[in-house]
């Protein structure tokens, strides 16, 4: 079987497009992947290199989720039918909603990893503005136009069938990490935090505000700057990229890091904190379970579904909440660990073996109908 998979190459979806790439290869699947938003940083471009049989072809084009990006969706459009003549896949494999009605000869899925709609019902509490009205509309025909429609946590599926439908129920396929890539390290008095501090979704920005009436540091990785914005980062980024002792008092702002730095701040870091008010599945979490962290979590419908009975839960947009559960952990090294072993025994059952397995399904039965070959 040969797919075509498209993703961004923006945060997390690269990093899930990654992990699928390599679990498929290693089933016998040939795998072209097509991604676009911007160049792929060069720890993700060593990793492609490493698949075997690995077709890569990538372009600049905005996403649908930015400003005025329509001319470059058409433009992307018709490249990535470009990509599909030339590779004849079995399956074509869309992380992006207005692509999937493209007139592709392979049968298509969609796979809706976010979207605005439910990102501002989230975040903002109220409907986007009118001037989300194309986005809208793409999205509505891109899903009705796909063969099949999946999402990484239910949660992320009623939505799409809420805000886009009338829509058949989306497949739900967890998203998957190689535990391999986030061990356990000895742990230190740290709480870690990790997400886009531009992106008022993440939560990070409320890390930040509690950091300094905690007993311990707070360190958070992600990027301080939006995609295309100009002007210099919120804060420079720390000058040395190893976990290190550091004092309490305001957070350290790490600044984007490769994949096996932000792996070794996990390794040590004791507890992991993500105040989201918006997040359909959460990579970040996963990783930072697999690392060996105990949780503190929004209590979001997504991340309940994937963590109930693994973390501490605090209110959205809660901040004394926030502060008095990880003061909590801090001072009670009993329920710490536990809550770790707790969460990492779940993360466990999220790897990418279970992700393809699942694709993989998916792919045949619109292989099948489609009378391609299996």
């Amino acid at each position: 079987m040969k797919v075509l998979l498209h993703a961004d190459a923006v945060g997390g979806v690269l990093t899930y497009a990654l992990e699928l790439s390599a679990a498929l290869a290693a089933r016998g699947v040939e795998v072209v992947l097509a991604t676009e938003g911007g160049p792929v940083p060069e720890g993700a471009r060593r990793r492609l290199r490493a698949i075997p049989g690995l077709v890569h072809a990538e372009a600049g084009f905005r996403l649908e989720w930015m400003d005025e990006p329509w001319d470059d969706v058409a433009r992307a459009g018709e490249w990535l039918l470009g990509i599909e003549r030339r590779e004849r896949p079995d399956v074509v494999h869309l992380g992006a909603f207005a692509h999937g009605r493209l007139p592709f000869r392979a049968p298509r899925l969609v796979v809706g990893h976010s979207c605005v709609v439910s990102w501002y019902e989230a975040v903002r509490g109220e409907p986007p503005p009118p001037s989300w009205d194309r986005y809208r509309r793409e999205v509505r025909e891109g899903l009705a136009a796909a063969e099949a429609v999946a999402a990484p946590s239910a949660a992320m599926a009623r939505a799409l069938v809420r805000h886009h439908g009338p829509l058949a129920p989306p497949a739900v396929v967890p998203n998957g990490r190689d535990p391999a890539r986030f061990p356990p390290g000895e742990k230190a008095a740290l709480v870690m935090g990790a997400g886009r501090l531009w992106d008022e979704a993440k939560g990070a920005a409320a890390l930040a505000r509690v950091a300094p009436g905690l007993p311990w540091p707070v360190a958070i990785a992600g990027d301080a700057r939006a995609p295309g914005a100009e002007g210099p980062p919120v804060a420079p980024p720390a000058d040395d990229p190893a976990p290190r002792a550091l004092p309490p008092g305001p957070a350290h702002l790490l600044g984007r890091l490769e994949e096996a730095d932000l792996a070794a701040w996990l390794g040590r870091a004791a507890v992991f904190a993500h105040p989201a008010r918006y997040e359909p599945f959460g990579l970040a979490v996963l990783e930072a379970a697999l690392a060996g962290c105990a949780l503190v979590l929004s209590d979001l419908e997504s991340l309940r579904e994937i963590w109930d009975g693994c973390a501490e839960w605090v209110p959205p947009r809660d901040d004394a909440a926030l502060a008095a559960a990880l003061r909590r952990l801090c001072e009670e090294p009993g329920r710490r660990e536990a809550l770790a072993a707790r969460a990492r025994t779940r993360a466990l059952r999220l790897g990418p073996g279970p992700m393809a397995d699942a694709y993989l399904d998916l792919y045949r039965g619109l292989a099948a109908r489609a009378g391609a070959r299996p």
